[in-house]
């Protein structure tokens, strides 16, 4: 399934990129088993909605707006825990993703990223990963990030593991600690923080994704589940977006 650009969108479009964008958007895609429950259908029927919803969103943002970075959270570290079943099919989700459509990222001029413990995946898997990224890496006018086997405490104490080594290395050469020096040891971190954090199904938490880099984002939540996520769900979510006074602690001058 791929999303079709319509007339109803012109309008609403131009008003959305008339005032302020995000530079980076993070979705946290939930309710694909709750889509599938809802209709008497397996969860892995939602899983497969939700990855074409994904595609739909990336192709939309990266063909008629201006917002260079979208980061979507796929798989977190605590979906282990689910039936061995659903797993398997999520990481085949994901072999499916890179096998058929890395060409349509090429063609958008599209880079992709996967952040995340790729350690903890198959051997397979994360050549297929390393290869579609090498594969896009020169491509930068839109670039998509998929958190998968991600988690934002996890992302923490890796970077601090990875500061404590280089400190004793003597690779920092006594730089001291701060947040620019903190950022070079996370997964994104080449990548501006998000602007703006969307959430479906109504959940109102962050479940454990990018606890760092999500400490100044704007947070929209909708009801609907992912599946039935629209580009018209995205536009509201901008139009709100745009209307809002980001301070960042500070006042706003006169």
């Amino acid at each position: 399934m791929s999303w079709q650009p319509f007339a109803t969108h012109t309008d609403r479009l131009a008003t959305v990129q008339a005032k302020q964008l995000p530079q980076h958007i993070a979705i946290i895609m939930d309710g694909n088993g709750r889509w599938a429950e809802d209709r008497g259908l397996r969860r892995t029927e939602g899983h497969r909605r939700g990855m074409e919803t994904a595609e739909r969103m990336a192709e939309f943002i990266a063909d008629e707006l201006d917002i260079p970075y979208l980061t979507l959270f796929a798989f977190s570290t605590e979906n282990w825990r689910r039936p061995p079943a659903e797993v398997d099919f999520l990481m085949g989700l994901i072999r499916q993703f890179l096998d058929e459509k890395v060409d349509k990222l090429m063609d958008r001029g599209a880079r992709l990223r996967v952040l995340g413990n790729l350690a903890g995946l198959s051997d397979s898997l994360q050549r297929e990963i390393r290869r579609a990224e090498r594969r896009t890496s020169h491509n930068d006018r839109f670039q998509l990030n998929i958190a998968f086997n991600y988690g934002g405490r996890q992302e923490i104490l890796r970077a601090v593991e990875s500061i404590v080594r280089d400190k004793l290395d003597g690779r920092l050469n006594g730089a001291p600690l701060d947040e620019d020096v903190f950022k070079r040891y996370l997964y994104t971190a080449d990548i501006p923080d998000p602007d703006l954090l969307i959430r479906t199904s109504g959940e109102e938490r962050v479940s454990n994704f990018l606890l760092w880099q999500i400490a100044y984002a704007e947070f929209w939540v909708t009801e609907t589940l992912w599946p039935d996520f629209t580009p018209d769900h995205l536009l509201t979510a901008l139009e709100t977006y745009g209307c809002r006074s980001r301070k960042y602690g500070s006042i706003p001058k006169a």
